[in-house]
């Protein structure tokens, strides 16, 4: 089948499948006469095995690695497990980080008055204590004011 079929087939959008050609995650496609290349069941196969782990967050070297894994018939399984583990500790401390904005901006949503008046925490917190509004001067001027 052509790139577009194989596409369709797997999830896969062309440039995705061009993409992992060339860095090598997806080997080359076989060649027609024409040039154009020539998709079988197996790349469509692994092409799927490629959504399927991006759409879990595996990053592009760990799914090199389980693709090669998934390849190997005498793979162990503590290999797979391993990759696996390391991904859901790399998930959760990505979650905590997350997390942490949530709790960062809704304390800051509730500090907000969310009036016509200028005032905003949300603001002040992005622009480091300055308002927009505020000159920016050397620190040795802001503190001869104070």
């Amino acid at each position: 089948m052509n790139i577009g079929e194989a596409a369709r087939a797997s999830g896969v959008t062309a440039k995705m499948i061009r993409y992992y050609e060339s860095t090598g995650l997806l080997r080359p496609a076989a060649r027609r006469n024409n040039g154009y290349r020539d998709y079988g069941a197996v790349d469509v196969h692994e092409l799927r095995f490629i959504r399927r782990a991006r759409g879990l967050g595996f990053e592009m070297a760990e799914i090199t690695e389980l693709l090669s894994l998934w390849r190997d018939r005498d793979r162990a399984s503590r290999d797979v497990h391993r990759v696996a583990s390391g991904h859901i500790e790399a998930l959760r401390t990505r979650i905590a980080e997350l997390q942490g904005m949530v709790d960062t901006l809704s304390t800051l949503v509730a500090c907000c008055h969310g009036d016509d008046r200028p005032d905003c925490p949300i603001l002040s917190d992005l622009g480091g204590g300055l308002d927009a509004g505020q000159p920016l001067e050397p620190a040795g001027k802001r503190r001869q004011r104070a």
